[in-house]
C-alpha cells in the first residue's frame, strides 16, 4: 500500500507562490518613490509638461460632458499619456545631454531637438485625434444637428 507524502516544508509545491520577502516589498517601495521624484521633477521644472497635463485634464473634461464611449476613452486616455510619456523622455534626454556635454555640440543639439520635435509630432497627433472625437459631438450640441 502506497501512501501520499507531503510537500517538504523546505520546498513549497509548484502552485505555491512565497511571499515576497520584506526586502523585495521595501526594494518595490523604492522604486515607486523614484518613479514618483521623478514625476514630481517632470511638472516642477517643465512649464510644457504641466500645460499639457492641464490639456488633458480639460479633454477629460469634454469627455465626460459629451458622453464619450469607452473606445473613445482609451484613444483619449493614450493620447493624453503619449504626449506626457514624450514630455518626460525629452527631459530625460536633455538632462542626460547636458550632463554629458558641457560645451556647445552638434550632436547635442541634434539629440534635444528631435526629442522636443518628437513631443510636438505626439502634440499635433493628439490635437487632430481630440478634434476628430470632440467636433462632430459639440457641433451637434451646439446646432441641433
Amino acid at each position: 500500500m502506497e501512501t501520499e507524502t507531503a510537500p517538504s516544508p523546505a520546498k513549497p509545491a509548484a502552485f505555491i507562490k512565497p511571499l515576497p520577502r520584506r526586502g523585495a516589498i521595501r526594494k518595490l517601495t523604492r522604486t515607486f518613490g523614484y518613479a514618483i521624484a521623478g514625476t514630481a521633477y517632470l511638472f516642477r521644472t517643465q512649464r510644457n509638461a504641466r500645460v499639457e497635463a492641464v490639456m488633458g485634464i480639460l479633454a477629460c473634461g469634454f469627455g465626460i460632458w459629451l458622453h464619450i464611449n469607452r473606445m473613445e476613452w482609451a484613444v483619449l486616455t493614450l493620447c493624453i499619456a503619449s504626449v506626457l510619456i514624450l514630455e518626460g523622455l525629452n527631459t530625460a534626454i536633455e538632462a542626460t545631454v547636458d550632463l554629458a556635454c558641457t560645451e556647445r555640440h552638434p550632436l547635442a543639439k541634434t539629440a534635444k531637438d528631435v526629442a522636443a520635435a518628437m513631443v510636438l509630432l505626439a502634440s499635433i497627433a493628439s490635437l487632430v485625434i481630440g478634434c476628430l472625437l470632440f467636433v462632430p459631438p459639440i457641433w451637434a450640441k451646439v446646432f441641433g444637428r
